[in-house]
């Protein structure tokens, strides 16, 4: 067994999925879930942990745990393999044995220099150059234990101090990948971030995968530099501080998202530790995800000023598009999060999120602000052009009409003429999701999923049966046979095939067939060799029942022809077969 398959045979992958935030339910053999890779309101996520597989019966995504690591958190096979195995503690093999791996080598070496970098930027922020800085933070109110714990940095005033703490450990093309340099016209090299208080950003596993770097005097700019995207780092993917966050998350089912690193150290060092902030970039549908894998509930805390009211606002139609459920908190006294907390407390801030307002009341209260004027006239213009593009967000007819008829209320306008004009929207298109998986569209047999099953899961009954299945043409009638084909000709080469080495065979649409009958509402049901024996007698006697039809249909063909000798033959075989089916009965 290579390294890879010990690792899928030794860890759980219900486990895994539910470790980053997908929530299933036990269905008979499988377990069901909303899907972490595309929105969707009905489950229709499977997982197989007798196989170790998923499957998305919605957007077509599906794989072994291996797998999934990679998807979930954009790594490449080896990565995920370690992080799968360092994580169940599962010895890992050198890498003498397979060949070289490029990309996750220049991977690998991006990982360690922003450790690295990490490392030297807090040792010169704790040390004689970070003096100032230090100065700077106390003033913030920001303690030296909190800055220890998310690991901030100073990168001293020089353009080349991290490129000399290098040295020579990594090449040109390293170095130029990493993000942390720029290239000079000879070709040389500069440090990008110089004279900056320094904090990393983690993955969801928590390894160090980009930098924000805040200027430390007006002059400089931007007031935050931020790492380019990277073959390690893609920011539209990544919330700041989430790896911090997401048992928090998960536990009191509530996210609080905030704009910046330091109001995420604020909240934060203030007991609240289900927060997270986007980095350095307008909110994504992505992010979205990442949130809603751990917590259904989300209050969004902008900074007050138009700038925030505005992100929130553009936030509204993304969050209720992914399904999860948004309150808006806004501060008073156009304080942001982390500067409420210094003024007003850590326990005052938490009552304000337990008291945050339902998003449309917070849009109906800026359609007020932004479009004025006391007359129905601009109420309903602000309703229109705040509120109707949100309230179409709501799947459910009835709760739809409510909160239109409560926003009508709160506006002051006539709420049948709300409903009114609400009715004349045209009918939002419901996402349907089949229940049915592609066993049952495909109308695939009982016995068939089970024989399937059977022979991919039990490697002791292949020989007992695969020989002889591929003998009898009845068997070619089956649904299966197009995957079943396949596990014949895989059994020449390998009698011990793992699940993986089938499904590389496998196109497409095959590939669907065997996940139908592998993700079926049946039992997990596989025969033993008993029962192996019992299901080639049946089909045995099935064969000869075909050959015997197929005898007499020949037999009649023969007749109307004339051609009586060839009648006669036949006969004689037709007899000689249900002679044969008489001493198998017997």
């Amino acid at each position: 067994m290579d390294f890879a398959e010990q690792v899928k045979a030794q860890v759980d992958i219900v486990q895994t999925v539910s470790d980053y935030g997908v929530r299933l339910r036990k269905m008979g053999a499988r377990y069901l879930g909303l899907c972490p890779f595309h929105t969707e309101k009905t489950p229709s996520f499977n997982v197989n942990p007798s196989i170790g597989i998923y499957k998305c019966f919605g957007c077509g995504v599906g794989g072994d745990v291996i797998k999934f690591v990679q998807e979930i958190e954009t790594l490449t096979f080896w990565e995920a393999l370690k992080a799968l195995a360092e994580r169940n503690a599962i010895p890992i093999p050198q890498r003498r044995d397979r060949g070289p791996d490029p990309d996750t080598d220049l991977r690998a070496a991006i990982f360690e220099m922003y450790e690295r970098a990490a490392v030297w930027y807090a040792q010169n922020l704790f040390g004689a150059p970070g003096a100032g800085v230090r100065e700077y933070l106390t003033k913030r109110g920001l303690t030296g234990s909190i800055a220890q714990q998310f690991l901030l940095g100073y990168s001293e005033n020089s353009w080349d101090g991290l490129l000399k703490q290098f040295g020579n450990r990594y090449s040109p093309q390293q170095l130029e990948a990493s993000g942390l340099f720029g290239k000079r016209e000879d070709g040389g090299f500069y440090d990008k971030f110089r004279g900056r208080l320094m904090f990393p950003i983690h993955n969801e596993s928590g390894k160090i995968i980009a930098f924000g770097g805040r200027a430390l005097r007006p002059e400089d700019e931007p007031k935050y530099l931020n790492s380019p995207e990277t073959p390690i780092y893609k920011k539209s993917l990544v919330l700041y501080n989430l790896h911090r966050a997401k048992d928090t998350m998960k536990k009191s089912e509530r996210t609080v998202l905030v704009e910046g690193y330091m109001d995420v150290i604020g909240v934060f060092g203030a007991g609240i530790r289900n927060v997270v902030a986007s980095c350095g970039t307008a909110l994504t549908s992505m992010q979205v995800r990442s949130m809603k894998r751990f917590s259904p509930n989300v209050v969004v805390n902008f900074d007050p000023d138009n700038a925030g009211a505005n992100a929130t606002e553009k936030s509204v139609e993304m969050i209720l598009k992914e399904g999860m459920h948004m309150r808006v908190l806004e501060l008073e006294g156009g304080l942001d999060p982390d500067e409420f907390i210094k003024e007003r407390g850590a326990d005052t801030y938490v009552a304000r999120l337990d008291s945050s307002t339902n998003y449309f009341i917070w849009l109906a209260d800026r359609a007020r602000r932004k479009f004025g004027g006391a007359s129905a006239e601009s109420r309903m213009q602000g309703y229109e052009a705040l509120l109707l593009p949100a309230i179409k967000r709501i799947d459910d007819p009835l709760e739809r009409a409510s909160v239109a008829s409560e926003v009508a209320g709160y506006l002051g306008l006539d709420r049948n003429l709300v409903l009114n004009e609400f009715r004349k929207i045209p009918g939002q298109r419901r996402q349907v999701t089949n229940h049915k998986t592609a066993a049952e569209e495909n109308a695939i047999p009982v016995r068939e999923r089970v024989l399937l099953r059977s022979l991919i899961q039990e490697p002791e009954i292949r020989p007992l049966l695969l020989p002889r299945l591929a003998g009898f043409a009845v068997v070619r009638s089956f649904v299966t046979w197009p995957v079943l084909d396949e596990i014949c000709a895989l059994m020449e080469e390998n009698p011990d095939f793992a699940y993986a080495a089938l499904e590389e065979r496998l196109d497409e649409e095959r590939k669907t067939l065997m996940s139908g009958a592998l993700f079926a509402d049946h039992s997990s049901e596989l025969l033993s060799t008993s029962q192996a024996e019992v299901f080639m007698s049946q089909v045995e006697s099935e064969e000869r029942e075909a050959q015997f039809r197929d005898l007499r249909r020949k037999i009649q063909v023969a007749e109307r022809s004339g051609n009586l000798q060839e009648a006669m033959a036949l006969m004689q075989q037709a007899e000689e077969l249900k002679r044969q089916n008489r001493h198998v009965a017997g």
